[in-house]
């Protein structure tokens, strides 16, 4: 049933105050600031949003809606090396723009389907991208999927320090990093790669810990 026109005028006005608050903050931001920034009380934003993570995805889908879109035009790109620098670079510029996309991708939320359901449409896109890649002889072949997740996690605080003063810094240590990835720069390395089971261990360790 659509909402009467007051109960979506205050649904529009949580979800605009979430999206400001989710994107300075993070997902752990205050829902008590969220409710006042809307006008509204903590009560209203519960019956509208009963947890978090229903309010999270809400005020997020716009950025997931960019963010697959630009996805899909890199997943389409002929060039597999291209379609890798593509799709990296598509996802570091949305994340760029919005903190509580940052921590969306670092983490994994166990106690929500939905997001688990994004997280994993997420890694198969970037296992497709890398494999094309490695499979072109572009990019070395020991780079695996969880090293692309370090890479999110290493670049997030450096887009935070600099989104006032150099917001565009992260590319530069982005296209460093490519210039370590291709096949012609490889070196033996000291550790092995996560597991995938690693991997999701330590991404839900970062969503528990906070």
């Amino acid at each position: 049933m659509p909402l009467r026109r007051d109960a979506q005028e205050r649904h529009d006005r949580l979800i605009a105050a979430a999206q400001r608050e989710f994107a300075a903050r993070g997902v752990d931001a205050s829902l008590e600031r969220i409710a006042r920034d809307a006008d509204v009380a903590i009560g209203t934003l519960y019956r509208h949003f009963p947890t978090r993570m229903d309010l999270l995805l809400a005020a997020l889908a716009p950025r997931l809606r960019e963010f697959m879109s630009g996805s899909e035009k890199a997943l389409e790109t002929d060039d597999p090396w291209d379609a890798f620098v593509q799709y990296l670079e598509n996802l570091f510029r949305v994340q760029a723009g919005d903190r509580g996309f940052n921590d969306f991708l670092s983490r994994r939320f166990t106690d929500n389907a939905e997001t688990e359901r994004i997280h994993d449409q997420l890694c198969r896109q970037i296992g497709d991208v890398l494999a094309r890649a490695q499979d072109a002889g572009a990019a070395r072949p020991d780079i695996t999927q969880a090293d692309v997740v370090n890479l999110i996690w290493s670049l997030g605080p450096i887009i935070d320090a600099t989104s006032s003063t150099a917001p565009d810094a992260w590319r530069r240590n982005l296209y460093l990093m490519l210039d370590a990835y291709r096949a012609e720069r490889a070196h033996s390395l000291p550790e092995p790669p996560m597991t995938d089971q690693q991997l999701y261990d330590a991404m839900v360790h970062l969503s528990k810990g906070k």
